[in-house]
């Protein structure tokens, strides 16, 4: 081993390592952390921030952010997009600029994305305590607020030396470059620590590859799986995002091209087959087609790829209703491929996929039962564009709005959302005509997401056309990245449609007896509630004041042409529309578990308790 040695701080040494870090999977080597987003403050300005202004941007790229939160957003977005094979990391203050990563922190784990967290921490010498925004604990006096980040990390390290830095480091890279265990990796950094010298080895910044495997299936596994679905007379198969993320859409589309067994995806897997394959069904569970639903209502065989059955996917597990259904779990977490009791086939998504292919030579599904499937996705066809056809000079409802979108993008177009009533209407309406065009954040379903996660597309894949959907809700919650989307010349395109107030929360406040109880933007009425005249505010001024070009569309013809014209231009445009509250959406067509009152006194909550009974007694256990 080589006795050099280069002295650096902490800070430094934590830049140029990860410079030289790259991830490689097929052969094709990718920077594994691509950039740095940053908000400086007295935790990390000295060390990190100088670290960073010193190793300049061919080194490591900084990307300068407007709140912590949406930048762990961005950075996400860009993981996504790059099929998790390259990642940015993310450097804040001590204190509140350390705890607001854990929103983000939390959508990245939940939705198996990597992200790298560096936030500043206490000093490790004490010289001082309390210092400036330290959360002091009577009886752990080693605690501080970075450790909210712990239960929501896939890795968590606290650098109270400079040589620590060296085996933590490595650990953080194995992890974000693991596909069964990535997520947030934070590394938490005393800000003395930070800006320590220490004679590092010349080797701690040689060049590393992290290989992203693709491990193959068991051969007992896949013999067993194959047995399972050659004896299945109704099979389905539900792609979850780990379709995407392993990039097997070609695989799966062999599959069903093969075997026509047909294909139902959850929110992350939509687009694993374009949206006009013959075996593409559309989203499933709560706010999936009415063809994937029945389906899955009588499929005797579920064959899950890359998902991890949410409540939404399974109807919160009222919607397998065949007796004797079973499950095929595809997946390369065995935590993932033994849910629902399933025979687990713990595998990368795409070499398990041709796996099956292969096992499957010779074997397709009933020609009535293809019939079937495809006589339901044409009606529902006929569904959509029910929901999408508009009359030229009325105001659009929110269906018509994606109607109007839907004309105007292309195959490459990226359509961000995350929450609100969004993610039904699109689960249900949007023509996927690409792997990347659908990208919808349902794990944590985190309002705010939208517009950094388009800034991280954008950076993921310059000249892509993307599209954050917000409504009124989301949109308070979080504009502030609008003004790093101006300063970085980064063509995001924001629809935002005003429809005053909470609408998906409000239609379930109804339906579980809730009466829409706080949930609309208002006056106070008289009698105290919020039921009074929609509130002055003006969201498209306020975009402009960001930064943004604003298209005000009041019509119908009038979206149509701002959405080109956004399309069209090279800067950030916001296409402004106040919709027709009038329900054009498709109902669910499966049932979603969100407990009533047990006992009330308003009429509507005992209404919606014996509504609710009704479905709970359809949950199943599946053993």
């Amino acid at each position: 081993m080589s006795t050099i040695t280069r002295r650096l701080t902490t800070a430094q040494a934590l830049v140029r390592f990860l410079s030289a870090q790259y991830s490689e999977r097929d052969g094709v080597r990718h920077r594994l952390i691509a950039g740095t987003w940053g908000i400086f403050g007295h935790g990390n300005v000295a060390g990190i921030g100088q670290a960073l202004l010193e190793a300049g941007e061919d080194t490591m790229p900084f990307h300068q952010g407007r709140n912590e939160q949406s930048m762990v957003h961005a950075a996400v977005g860009y993981a996504r997009q790059r099929s998790r094979l390259s990642a940015q990391a993310v450097t804040t203050s001590i204190g509140p600029g350390a705890t607001n990563l854990v929103t983000g922190a939390a959508l990245a784990t939940i939705n198996r994305l990597p992200v790298l967290l560096l936030p500043g921490d206490y000093f490790a010498t004490r010289p001082a305590d309390p210092l400036l925004q330290q959360l002091e604990h009577p009886v752990e006096a080693d605690v501080s607020v970075n450790d909210t980040l712990r239960p929501v990390s896939r890795y968590f390290d606290r650098i109270t030396r400079p040589e620590m830095l060296i085996p933590a480091a490595l650990n953080a890279m194995r992890v974000l470059a693991d596909p069964a265990d990535t997520g947030a990796v934070t590394l938490a950094l005393p800000q003395d620590v930070q800006a320590e010298a220490y004679d590092w080895p010349q080797e701690f910044f040689a060049e590393r590859v992290w290989r992203v495997r693709r491990p193959a299936p068991d051969p007992s596994e896949l013999a067993e799986a194959v047995r399972a679905i050659r004896a299945a007379e109704r099979p389905l198969i539900v792609a979850g995002g780990g379709v995407h993320h392993s990039e097997a859409e070609a695989a799966l589309k062999a599959l069903a091209d093969a075997t026509g067994i047909p294909v139902a995806s959850t929110q992350a897997g939509k687009g694993s087959l374009r949206h006009d394959h013959p075996a593409d069904l559309g989203g499933i569970g709560h706010t999936g087609t009415a063809v994937s639903d029945d389906i899955a209502r009588t499929a005797d065989l579920i064959i899950g790829v890359g998902t991890r059955y949410t409540d939404f996917t399974t109807a919160s597990n009222t919607l397998f209703q065949q007796p004797g259904v079973r499950f095929v779990n595809l997946n390369i977490t065995a935590f993932d491929a033994h849910k629902l009791a399933a025979r687990p086939l713990v595998a990368d998504a795409r070499t398990g996929l041709d796996a099956l292919t292969e096992g499957l030579s010779g074997h397709r599904v009933d020609a009535a039962y293809e019939a079937e499937y495809r006589a339901g996705k044409a009606r529902w066809e006929e569904v959509v564009e029910a929901a999408y056809r508009a009359d030229d000079s009325a105001v659009p409802t929110q269906t018509q709005v994606l109607g109007a979108l839907d004309a105007v993008v292309g195959d490459d177009d990226v359509v961000i959302n995350a929450a609100g009533s969004l993610p039904g209407d699109l689960h249900k309406l949007w023509r996927a005509r690409g792997p990347r065009q659908y990208h919808l954040e349902y794990g944590y379903s985190c309002m705010g997401y939208e517009i950094p996660a388009g800034i991280g597309v954008q950076q993921a894949a310059p000249g892509t056309p993307v599209w954050s959907l917000v409504g009124d809700g989301t949109y308070l919650m979080m504009p502030t990245e609008i003004v790093t989307a101006v300063q970085e010349g980064l063509p995001v395109n924001l629809v935002l449609i005003q429809n005053h107030g909470y609408a998906s929360i409000g239609g379930l406040s109804e339906e579980v007896g809730g009466e829409r109880f706080g949930t609309a933007y208002r006056y106070r009425a008289a009698d105290g509630t919020f039921s009074g005249a929609p509130l002055p505010v003006d969201l498209a001024a306020n975009a402009a004041s960001l930064g943004m070009d604003v298209i005000r569309a009041k019509t119908v013809r009038e979206l149509r042409d701002a959405l080109a014209a956004a399309r069209a231009s090279d800067r950030p445009t916001c296409v402004y529309v106040e919709t027709d509250p009038t329900p054009t959406a498709p109902p669910a067509e499966a049932w979603w578990d969100v407990p009533v009152a047990e006992v009330a006194s308003r009429d509507a909550a005992s209404t919606a308790r014996e509504r609710y009974e009704g479905h709970v007694a359809d949950r199943r256990r599946h053993l």
